[in-house]
């Protein structure tokens, strides 16, 4: 009896382990071993793109007025109107100033009428004449007497001509003392107020014509084969970010600085729009020649091996790619690739050039 009740308990037993040995007979769940993708922004790449690389040697330097005059005082006088300010427009032949014209006027007054006495004299003179002349061919007077009238007319016409002259030497002054803009543009500079006195050679004021602006620069003189007149010029300017402007060669100086070995050249800027001022400083290059091809911006291409390199997204993995590199476009900062990489192709830049190869990258907000 004993021996069945030891059996039975045993059976339960094992009956009660066969559940564990099944549960460890099962295979442990796969662990996922995964890496996370890099993120970075779309700062950190770029698209090789198709398009034309303009070389040429670089040029740098302030735009300038092509027409600018100083509106200086001819006479002695007070300031009585000022009638343009700073940055105002102004037509050919504006108004700028009045001075006083108070003496000017009077002796202007003065010499019209010495003119209009002298203009009656010399008539007289001549009427005189006329009848002298007349009378000495019916014999009523002698020659003396004809010449006596001869003499009179001449005296009585050089006064008047000098009575003439007195009045537009006058009214030369009295026009100086309206100052008037010489072209049409803009006052640069006001440097007069209401009651300053003036003297012959006091600067008042500074007109500029914006229309059109030049850039004068220097070039290495062995670029001069590529520097004519009437070449294309590009140039970029602070505070227009990412516009370019052109403008074209006006002047290439005949000599060569000894010291610098630079040409100085002239390039004439248009300025139909008005956007651009004087003094604004321009970079830029003479446009010498231009080539099709891929092309990446400088900071796409690792240039600090022995060879160049890029390193290239393919299927979202990092991929380094020795490249050859051709003509470089020094204004846009954009170089030429002619082979490893082709155009459509994603590069990175900048830092993201750090991640090793063969890291999966995710750009953050493509």
């Amino acid at each position: 009896m004993k021996s069945r009740v030891m059996t039975q308990r045993l059976a339960l037993a094992l009956i009660a382990l066969l559940p564990l040995s099944a549960a460890c007979n099962k295979a442990a769940p796969a662990v996922s071993t995964a890496a996370q993708a890099i993120q970075i922004g779309k700062e950190n790449v770029t698209v090789a793109e198709n398009g034309a690389i303009t070389t040429g040697p670089t040029i740098s330097g302030a735009l300038t007025p092509q027409k600018q005059a100083t509106v200086r005082s001819e006479i002695n006088g007070t300031v009585l109107e000022v009638n343009a300010e700073q940055g105002q427009p102004v037509g050919s032949g504006a108004k700028l100033a009045r001075l006083d014209d108070t003496g000017i006027r009077d002796a202007y007054e003065s010499a019209k009428s010495m003119k209009r006495a002298a203009d009656v004299s010399a008539d007289l003179a001549t009427r005189n004449y006329e009848r002298s002349k007349s009378l000495k061919e019916a014999g009523a007077i002698s020659d003396r007497d004809l010449e006596q009238a001869g003499s009179t007319q001449s005296s009585a016409q050089g006064q008047q001509a000098d009575a003439e002259a007195r009045v537009a030497s006058a009214e030369r002054s009295l026009r100086r003392t309206e100052l008037r803009a010489p072209f049409a543009g803009v006052v640069s500079e006001r440097k007069v107020n209401v009651g300053d006195d003036v003297t012959p050679g006091t600067a008042l004021f500074t007109v500029v014509d914006l229309g059109s602006l030049r850039l004068e620069a220097s070039v290495p003189s062995d670029q001069l084969g590529v520097v004519k007149v009437g070449a294309p010029v590009q140039f970029t300017i602070d505070g227009f970010k990412g516009k370019v402007f052109n403008g074209k060669i006006e002047r290439v100086n005949p000599t060569v600085d000894p010291a610098t070995r630079q040409v100085r050249i002239t390039v004439s800027v248009p300025n139909d729009a008005g956007r651009l001022a004087s003094g604004l400083f321009a970079q830029g290059r003479v446009a010498a020649s231009s080539v099709n091809g891929v092309a990446v911006p400088f900071s796409a291409i690792d240039e600090r091996g022995i060879a160049p390199v890029a390193y290239r997204l393919k299927g979202s993995k990092v991929q380094k790619v020795a490249v050859t590199l051709g003509v470089r476009d020094e204004l846009a900062e954009r170089v030429q690739v002619t082979a490893g990489i082709m155009a459509g192709d994603t590069v990175l830049m900048g830092s993201a050039q750090g991640i090793s190869e063969g890291t999966t990258v995710r750009i953050v907000g493509e």
